[in-house]
């Protein structure tokens, strides 16, 4: 039996502000900048105010939520 897709949210919601998966993704990428991007995983670090990302295992970077 094949396993069911599920739609999913994902929101992080710290202090007044909230951001969406989508919207991490798009600035990743944004902020990266080229389209050569085979793997992103991206860390958010709200008390911080920030969100670090690896592009392909090791191009790395950061962007303010």
């Amino acid at each position: 039996m094949a396993a069911s897709k599920v739609n999913t949210k994902i929101e992080l919601q710290f202090g007044d502000k909230a951001v969406t998966e989508d919207q991490l993704v798009s600035a990743a990428k944004k902020a990266y900048g080229k389209k050569d991007i085979k793997s992103l995983d991206i860390y958010v670090k709200p008390e911080e105010g920030r969100a670090y990302y690896v592009v392909n295992g090791d191009v790395n970077g950061n962007f303010e939520l």
